[in-house]
């Protein structure tokens, strides 16, 4: 298994995550911001219906990106718990609102 890739969406002032996961098998899932985790057939069919849905994949973003979505990008670190359970409450953050 690869390393977890975060992606986000914001929608007003809140930023939600989402976790991608390359399982060793070459099929992924994601853990989205409800608990549930989703299993795709591949990493591009997940990364796919992470788009349609709005994401964008953290290691993508620039300081302009992060500006226009309302948050700084050096203060963003994804969600972080050591069962997913713990982790599903904190993949919903509201964002304090830059001046």
């Amino acid at each position: 298994m690869r390393d977890d890739e975060w992606w986000l969406a914001t929608a007003g002032d809140t930023l939600i995550w989402a976790r991608l996961r390359v399982l060793d098998a070459g099929t992924a899932e994601v853990f989205d911001c409800d608990g549930a985790t989703l299993p795709y057939d591949s990493e591009d069919t997940a990364r796919a219906a992470l788009m349609d849905a709005e994401f964008v994949a953290l290691d993508g973003l620039d300081a302009d990106d992060a500006n226009a979505r309302g948050f700084d990008l050096d203060a963003l670190t994804p969600p972080s718990a050591r069962e997913d359970d713990a982790l599903r409450a904190r993949m919903v953050v509201k964002l304090t609102r830059r001046q």
